[in-house]
């Protein structure tokens, strides 16, 4: 399988970021990694953290909330709320890191297939530059990189199962 860079892009006129990344799997089956529990635990986040609890209630008003264990024991919760549910291609939902409760950010998800490649495109949206910026620089990137590796290695798994 060939190494997919992830793409950042920063939007200079309003607090947010866009990230894209191509995974080498069908649309319906990434948004069944992106979607269901079993299978985000199996893949979001960095290899050094560890997803303990991950709750989803996947409609238009549900609430999910994640927690990782880093390798210094500690935890980290992050949660939101659905705000649109279209499958397989879009998922809209709020943000929030649980330790810093104050800023929630709003987040899109959007998958297109073309040749039986999925184009994963996020859109991150703050209140402040600030936020944005923060979020970016306080390991984001690293995080979503190695998060989208450990996917590319979870629908290899899933594809042979």
């Amino acid at each position: 399988m060939t190494a997919r860079k992830l793409e950042i892009t920063v939007d200079a006129d309003k607090p947010s970021f866009s990230t894209r990344r191509v995974v080498d799997a069908p649309r319906e089956l990434v948004f069944e990694a992106f979607t269901k529990p079993e299978y985000l635990k199996r893949w979001m986040g960095p290899r050094a953290f560890e997803m303990i609890s991950c709750e989803s209630d996947l409609r238009v008003g549900g609430r999910y909330r994640f927690v990782y264990r880093g390798p210094d024991g500690k935890e980290l919760a992050f949660s939101g709320q659905y705000t649109e549910v279209v499958k397989p291609e879009r998922i809209a939902r709020t943000f929030k890191f649980e330790f810093m409760p104050d800023i929630e950010s709003n987040e899109t998800f959007s998958l297109s297939e073309s040749d039986g490649k999925t184009t994963i495109t996020t859109t991150t949206l703050h209140k402040s530059f600030a936020n944005s910026d923060g979020h970016l620089e306080h390991g984001a990137k690293d995080g979503m990189t190695e998060g989208y590796e450990r996917l590319d290695e979870l629908v290899v798994a899933l594809r042979k199962a």
